[in-house]
């Protein structure tokens, strides 16, 4: 209907300006005072109409640029972040040097935390923290106070990258949905939402921990995808993990694997966001 219409004007215009142009040679031939006003006014006209119409064009081409992209003509519709690595760093290896820690220590208390199965299941928030504290120090016993603390000052791990604020900024400007789906466990985002400046332009989240479950698990992404009313075929994925794209994949989101910021806007662009 949109493209008709458009079809139709532009038509009108150039029978318009025809008119406009021919208007002169009416009265060129009068001899009266009368055709000869008259023969004036329509060679000005003729020469004013498509100057204004050229303005009126360009002022239309300018704002209409100014606009987002309307949805309609998009493929992608709601772009879905993960958090770790992707808008915030996670850099446990450097805060876990800090401790300065003997070499064979600093692997041992890596084993039992860090890298350890504890540390993702804690993302799932089945069990209150010190439950996961017990499992975290029977890994390693023999450093029981030194993963307590370790852990207790976990949130350290994590910071805003420079860009995440004002990319999801921007991209919610241009009429993008912007949504978080990241597992995280209830400790550390209890220490560090308040730090994530990017969630005030999200339109929702999901966290493991208060739905209890876990990417790549199916359950998690039917999680967001319904609770939200998602197309998925409309919806592109970015998180660092392959694993975790893979299992958007698996129910029709479109994924990213995010290795950096320059990296992943250039595969956004693939999918028509700029």
């Amino acid at each position: 209907m949109k493209k008709k219409f458009k079809r139709y004007a532009a038509i009108a215009g150039v029978v318009l300006l025809l008119a406009v142009f021919c208007l002169p040679m009416v009265f060129a031939f009068g001899s009266s005072g009368e055709s000869q006003t008259l023969f004036r006014g329509a060679l000005a006209a003729a020469f004013l109409v498509p100057v204004l119409a050229y303005i009126i064009l360009m002022v239309y081409q300018m704002l209409n640029k100014r606009k987002p992209q309307q949805e309609e003509e998009r493929m992608i519709e709601n772009i879905i972040f993960d958090v770790g690595q992707v808008l915030m760093a996670f850099e446990w290896e450097k805060y876990l040097k800090g401790f300065g820690f003997s070499e064979e220590k600093y692997e041992k208390i890596a084993d039992a935390t860090f890298r350890s199965s504890v540390w993702d299941e804690r993302d799932r928030g089945c069990f209150e923290e010190e439950e996961y504290l017990r499992q975290f120090c029977a890994l390693a016993p023999e450093y029981e106070a030194d993963i307590r603390e370790v852990l207790r000052r976990s949130d350290e791990t994590l910071s805003c990258f420079p860009y995440s604020k004002t990319w999801t900024q921007y991209l919610k400007s241009q009429g993008y949905h912007l949504y978080i789906l990241s597992n995280y466990s209830d400790y550390m985002l209890r220490k560090t939402r308040k730090d994530m400046s990017f969630l005030k332009y999200m339109d929702g989240v999901v966290f493991s921990c208060e739905v209890k479950e876990l990417k790549p698990e199916e359950g998690i992404y039917r999680k967001l995808l319904d609770t939200y009313h998602l197309d998925p075929d409309k919806s592109v994925f970015l998180d660092d993990r392959a694993a975790n794209c893979e299992g958007a994949r698996k129910l029709g989101i479109h994924a990213i694997q995010f290795e950096s910021f320059k990296q992943a806007a250039a595969e956004l662009e693939k999918y028509g966001v700029k």
